[in-house]
């Protein structure tokens, strides 16, 4: 069992996010301990980091809560959990999309700019108007 600092130390987050996670139910059937301390297992914080993966692919709290509570009703609820994560897959690749596009524009921008640099083409801007 691990106390709520341990835990924080073991998922990579802030006290007060755990706290947080928790107090809204993110982090469903937590035990407490003599004190009414919470306490995790091993069980809590294989979820507690999938829960900070789920944050990172942009699900918000309340498209978490009902994946929550979609796992909390069991296997039955398997594809309802799928399409949730296909469609969040779906988004992020359209994201990876448009960041490698603005890398892309960079990259040839750096490119440019090197070029006029040293002087294997000339300088032009479009931003500027010839009088």
């Amino acid at each position: 069992m691990y106390s709520m600092r341990e835990a924080c130390e073991q998922c990579h987050l802030s006290y007060e996010t755990l706290k947080y996670y928790c107090n809204v139910g993110l982090v469903p059937n937590v035990s407490r301990d003599e004190h009414n301390y919470r306490v995790f297992d091993d069980d809590d914080i294989t979820w507690i980091n999938s829960l900070t993966c789920l944050k990172k692919c942009g699900m918000s709290l309340k498209e978490i809560k009902a994946y929550i509570a979609l796992c909390l009703e069991g296997e039955s609820t398997i594809p309802e959990r799928q399409v949730m994560l296909s469609n969040k897959r779906d988004a992020l690749l359209l994201k990876q999309q448009e960041i490698q596009a603005s890398i892309d524009f960079i990259d040839y921008k750096q490119q440019l700019y090197d070029d006029i640099l040293n002087k294997k083409r000339p300088y032009h801007s479009s931003l500027i108007k010839k009088q």
